[in-house]
């Protein structure tokens, strides 16, 4: 029986108790506020257009920093939101703080604020502080004000000793109090938002009161623009349970054809961007959060996040995350945090792949795209990537990167990618086991250009073993080498026939040596020009058989009964065969002396 259980006999159940009592889970019960919708609809809808997004990066993430960002910061940090394309922006709590008043007033007197751009600040249902917050945004065009309570269970009861009657007249009382402030402020064009704070925890049927009652002192229907946000201050529960509890306040809000539901989501439960979608589905028209999700406890909702998986399923985010590294640079410099390097999209490791399977994957996929692009209408289709990394500023060498768990496929990538050595698949093999090894003995990550240096070594430079002169000729149908080869200091003369160029050659190492020499494999491809700097390419004296680009040659003999692989490069293809074949040779002759 497990020590974690104790059977009581009369009923045969088993009694669990924890193993510690520091870490007790009958502590806690189920989540109580779910409503009840056994005909909800939201599992059968799909996202088609872009929410209204709307960042709260100087106000919600600002608070959650151990040193708030100064002004000169908020500034940096609010010109990057115009440049990827908000057009709604929180700038802070002028009530709250001098700075937060000082920066609604700077952007305002200096004109930062661009014509398409609606400013938004937050405010506590208190008359003094909306004095305050009102007085901050003087000559504002357009700006949202947002006002706020806590409708929760445990609010009222523990925190504020209230009744759900006396809660709800916090909200119509902050509710007329912008009313009166506004009228006072005529030349802009005000927008109002309530949240009923922690809607997560507040029972939902009782939130869709409080908001009722705040829409009978706004009168959306009349023409004065609502946003009612929902938050999740503390994500509470599965981000099913909250798309419930988000579509049943759009279903029974009076005034729901009039208003924007909004909604303001935390990563407690790590589900903060899944409940966004999920709420958007459910009948959400807003979405808050911040960049990378900054916030307090765990985080906000990631509007990169969320809008990256938009445009990951073809859908216009209507923000641009192009200049990706640039953003996250400001984000992170301005809240003095680092970004985790799995952080979605934006890590320095999520377009990575160290798995030898799925740098495989990767490699044939990209292969595939590129010989069939009429097939693929170019489509983004590859395996293991779920959008292009070229679209937010990453190159195709953040894909692939090399370690001791890399297989055949990422070197391979390595190489072609980089270096435009395409190698087929028998000396992907055989350059692999070279890599793991090394990979292996270093006990870390493997540079592109060490990968390079190894490759070279390996194929390309094989010491004293150097192929100088030669000439083929064809008589009678049969062809004729004759030539000239270095081998360890020792320059000897090779002549052999065969049905071409690389079987004679074969043929006169063979009589020279005395070895058995079989042909098994023989790939061969051009260079592009842009690859030949540094990647031991060489040119050629023999005129002949020049192509306009540099080759590459594989080639896999059988000496003695062992195989071995070797590369040559070269302007002419017939050089090139040579040499790889030298290079398999080579191999085999140092083998054997070591």
């Amino acid at each position: 029986m497990s020590d974690q259980a104790t059977h009581t006999a009369a009923t045969g159940t088993a009694k669990i108790t924890p193993k510690s009592a520091d870490f007790d889970f009958r502590k806690y019960r189920p989540f109580a506020f779910a409503p009840s919708l056994p005909d909800r609809t939201w599992p059968s809808k799909t996202i088609e257009k872009s929410p209204i997004w709307a960042s709260v990066d100087l106000r919600d993430g600002n608070q959650a920093l151990i040193d708030p960002m100064n002004i000169e910061q908020k500034m940096r940090f609010f010109k990057t939101l115009v440049d990827v394309g908000f057009k709604e922006i929180e700038i802070g709590f002028p009530s709250a703080a001098q700075v937060e008043f000082d920066f609604a007033r700077k952007l305002i007197e200096e004109n930062h604020v661009p014509e398409d751009v609606t400013l938004q600040v937050l405010v506590q249902a208190r008359e003094h502080l909306i004095a305050r917050t009102f007085e901050s945004l003087k000559g504002v065009k357009r700006a949202v004000v947002h006002v706020y309570n806590s409708t929760s269970r445990v609010q009222r009861e523990k925190v504020y000793g209230k009744d759900k009657a006396e809660i709800k007249d916090i909200a119509i009382a902050g509710a007329k109090l912008l009313q009166e402030y506004a009228a006072k402020y005529p030349e802009t064009d005000w927008v109002f938002q309530y949240s009923p704070e922690s809607f997560s925890q507040t029972e939902t049927e009782y939130a869709v009161e409080v908001c009722d009652a705040v829409c009978d002192v706004w009168q959306p229907q009349q023409g004065q623009e609502v946003i009612f946000n929902l938050p999740a201050t503390v994500e509470a529960s599965m981000p099913n349970v909250f798309a419930d509890q988000v579509e049943y306040f759009c279903r029974n809000l009076k005034q729901r054809e009039h208003v924007i539901v909004s909604l303001h989501t935390h990563n407690d439960r790590g589900c903060a961007v899944a409940a966004a979608e999920l709420g958007v589905l459910a009948g959400a028209d807003r979405i808050e959060g911040t960049l990378l999700g900054n916030g307090e406890r765990t985080g906000n909702m990631d509007i990169m996040v969320m809008a990256m998986n938009l445009f990951s399923q073809g859908i216009d985010p209507e923000l641009d995350f192009s200049n990706m590294s640039e953003i996250v640079q400001v984000v992170s410099e301005c809240n003095n945090l680092p970004l985790h390097p799995r952080h979605p999209y934006v890590g320095e490791l999520v377009f990575t792949a160290f798995s030898g399977s799925h740098q495989d994957a990767i490699k044939k996929s990209l292969d595939y795209n590129e010989s069939n692009q009429s097939e693929t209408d170019n489509v983004w289709d590859v395996a293991y990537l779920p959008i292009d990394p070229a679209h937010i500023g990453r190159s195709y060498q953040d894909v692939v990167r090399i370690n001791s768990q890399s297989g055949k496929g990422g070197v391979a990538y390595i190489l072609q990618r980089n270096y435009g050595f395409n190698l087929p698949r028998w000396m992907q093999i055989d350059f692999s086991r070279v890599v793991q090894k090394q990979a292996e003995a270093a006990a870390r990550e493997l540079q592109n250009d060490e990968i390079l240096q190894t490759f070279e070594e390996t194929y390309l430079q094989q010491g004293k073993f150097e192929l100088l002169d030669y000439s083929v000729n064809n008589k009678g149908g049969e062809v004729y080498f004759s030539g000239q080869v270095q081998m360890n200091s020792d320059t000897i003369d090779i002549d052999g026939t065969g049905n071409g160029p690389l079987s004679s050659f074969i043929d006169g190492l063979a009589q020279h040596t005395g070895k058995s020499l079989h042909i098994i494999n023989y790939a061969e491809h051009a260079i592009n020009p842009h690859h030949n700097s540094g990647n031991g390419i060489d040119d050629d004296t023999n005129s002949d058989n020049k192509t306009n680009a540099n080759a590459a040659a594989y080639i896999q003999l059988n000496v003695d009964g062992e195989v071995y692989s070797g590369i040559g490069t070269c302007s002419s293809t017939v050089s090139a065969m040579l040499k790889g074949a030298l290079s398999a040779f080579a191999q085999a002759l140092n083998t054997e002396a070591a």
